[in-house]
């Protein structure tokens, strides 16, 4: 049995290249690194890295010089698409999966953001969905959008 999925989009005036760029090699710059994080309050978060390519490491890195790995790039088409194996933490859980499109639109760039596979994770399939279904208003919608510009 499957859960719904998550779908949030967003158009923004960046256009769909500088869009994804913003969304993955400019991270550190939207992402609430402030309370989602693996750091504490003795060991902060500095920044968080997006390898560009199939393969790559999405993670954190933290004031110790430690990495906390948040996935895995699994698509990579720089301003169409970006696939991700997606777990910010370290819990002994499956990973979920975050699909991001990016569309020209008149003047900008409309970005959707699709975050699946919940029934992978089980009996913590609802309380992590609705988690994130509160959580990425505030950090695509909002954060990521004024980084890039949201029109609507």
């Amino acid at each position: 049995m499957s859960t719904e999925p998550i779908v949030r989009s967003i158009t923004v005036s960046a256009s769909p290249e500088d869009a994804f760029r913003i969304f993955t090699a400019e991270m550190t710059s939207w992402w609430p690194l402030q309370t989602h994080t693996r750091g504490d309050e003795e060991i902060k978060s500095e920044r968080v890295v997006v390898q560009e390519r199939v393969g790559g490491r999405i993670y954190e890195v933290l004031s110790d010089g430690s990495e906390g790995d948040w996935g895995t790039v699994t698509a990579w088409e720089p301003g169409e698409r970006l696939v991700l194996d997606w777990k910010p933490n370290d819990e002994d859980r499956p990973y979920t999966e975050v699909e991001v499109t990016f569309g020209a639109t008149d003047g900008g760039t409309t970005v959707t953001l699709e975050h699946r596979r919940w029934e992978l994770l089980g009996p913590l399939a609802d309380d992590a969905r609705t988690e994130y279904a509160s959580g990425w208003p505030v950090v695509f919608d909002e954060r990521f959008g004024a980084a890039a510009g949201r029109t609507s």
